[in-house]
């Protein structure tokens, strides 16, 4: 049970981060039994069937269509009308309306009700208001920059997701070879001591624990075959596929990083420039900036002018035209604090953008130190994995023999094949962390899609 344990314990170390949620797509070819999927194909499955993505998408198109919505109030405003309507044509006079005229009396009224049609066109400009629409306008364009900023940082996001999951399902597979290798090993095992057995050479207690490793080794086997089912399913989640999982994924090695051991304030300034999460909080502080400049221009009056013309009259052959030139000019003297309170709440949101920036510079930083002390310390674990995996091989060979002529005794034997499985299980290990440790460093360093060179062969 120890062997079993321990590879449960690697197996969960190795557990990929939560992927995107699933969505309904037509299956990839990786569908095929027997087929074996390489990480450039399932990134290329990703971009094309991540629901993260065309969330993403429509995202940036919202924005871009409340940028044209700000837009709108600075062009021409040409509205028409049409009206009909049916009503009497009773007078009644209004005190005032005509000077020393008809105040006693009743006027004559009735039911009678007449025709009454009405056409108009009416067309007006915008002229000053103090950049009050052109702020709004400025801010909603600094707004859909940063959600396309945000788009492809969700790209970058997704991509991560892909290549954790690949690699957790190829490291998964590569477990369940050491489960097999072991279950062959304790099998050898297991005849040879039986053999020892039956003849009166080993007691009746080595064969009891023979089985009892060979059992051991089969439910590692089984455990081991469905953790690599369970990395694929969430391989297909990342992918953003419903697919069946009944494909094996490729041996591809994630290529070293291009600038790996660069200094970290070279790598720092990279991810600076590069990184989309930066670039979308800088497009948030400009339209802050705009929005403050846009409130504040409510102090000021507004200038518009129109121009329209109408027809009217009691029958569509007798309308009588008449057309009109207006311009407007309105201020808003007082609100109650309205526009001085708005301001104050737009800047203590620039206040707080700009903390933002500086705590997700800080982040930056840790980010791509992380990552590079990871694939430092992966690369090293590598050899370190790979002397120990030489070391338990020649161990096993040792016992083996040592047990055959009976100078070893079968605890030895077991815990020489334990010591295998456990090495051979943490070079699986090694391998997973350092392409996982690269991928979080692209990720870091806000590399553009397709930026690392094509996955190699072991």
């Amino acid at each position: 049970m120890r062997a079993a344990a321990l590879l449960a314990i690697l197996l969960s170390a190795a557990a990929p981060p939560a992927a995107p949620p699933p969505a309904s797509a037509a299956p990839p070819p990786a569908s095929v039994a027997g087929y074996a999927l390489t990480l450039d194909e399932a990134i290329r499955i990703a971009l094309a069937n991540q629901p993260q993505l065309r969330q993403a998408r429509a995202s940036v198109e919202a924005a871009d269509a409340r940028a044209d919505q700000a837009l709108a109030p600075m062009l021409p405003q040409l509205t028409g009308s049409f009206a009909y309507q049916r009503l009497t044509s009773n007078f009644s006079t209004r005190p005032g309306s005509f000077p020393g005229g008809i105040t006693e009396g009743r006027a004559p009224s009735s039911w009678a009700t007449t025709n009454y049609w009405s056409t108009g066109a009416t067309l007006s400009q915008l002229v000053w208001d103090f950049g009050q629409a052109p702020g709004r306008w400025r801010a909603a364009r600094a707004s859909a920059d940063a959600q396309r900023d945000t788009e492809v940082s969700t790209g970058l996001q997704v991509l991560l997701g892909v290549r954790t999951s690949f690699f957790t399902a190829r490291a998964t597979k590569d477990l369940v070879a050491v489960a097999r290798e072991t279950l062959a090993n304790q099998e050898a095992h297991l005849r040879q001591i039986q053999g020892f057995v039956e003849v009166g050479v080993r007691p009746e207690i080595d064969l009891a624990q023979a089985r009892t490793d060979r059992a051991n080794a089969e439910v590692q086997l089984i455990n081991a075959e469905n953790g690599y089912a369970t990395a694929k399913a969430q391989l297909n989640q990342a992918m953003g596929i419903e697919a069946p999982t009944d494909y094996d994924v490729s041996d591809d090695a994630f290529p070293a990083v291009e600038g790996e051991d660069l200094a970290l304030d070279i790598l720092l300034d990279e991810a600076l420039g590069n990184r989309p999460d930066v670039a979308a909080l800088a497009s948030q502080v400009k339209a802050q900036e705009a929005t403050l400049s846009s409130v504040r221009g409510a102090y000021w009056p507004t200038l518009g002018v129109s121009t329209g013309i109408n027809d009217a009259g009691p029958q569509l052959s007798s309308m009588v035209w008449n057309w009109n030139a207006t311009a407007t000019l309105t201020w808003n003297l007082f609100q109650g604090g309205l526009t001085r309170a708005q301001a104050n709440e737009a800047q203590a949101n620039l206040s707080g953008l700009s903390a933002q920036v500086a705590a997700l510079r800080q982040q930056v930083r840790l980010d791509v130190d992380k990552a590079r002390l990871a694939v430092r310390a992966a690369r090293a674990a590598i050899g370190a994995a790979a002397e120990a995996l030489v070391n338990a091989r020649e161990r096993l060979r040792l016992a083996e023999g040592r047990y055959r002529t009976g100078a070893g005794s079968a605890l030895e034997l077991s815990d020489a094949q334990l010591a295998l499985t456990s090495a051979s299980a943490q070079r699986v290990k090694a391998d997973y962390d350092l392409a996982s440790a690269r991928a979080q460093l692209l990720q870091a360093l806000g590399r553009p899609l397709g930026a690392e060179a094509a996955p190699a062969r072991p």
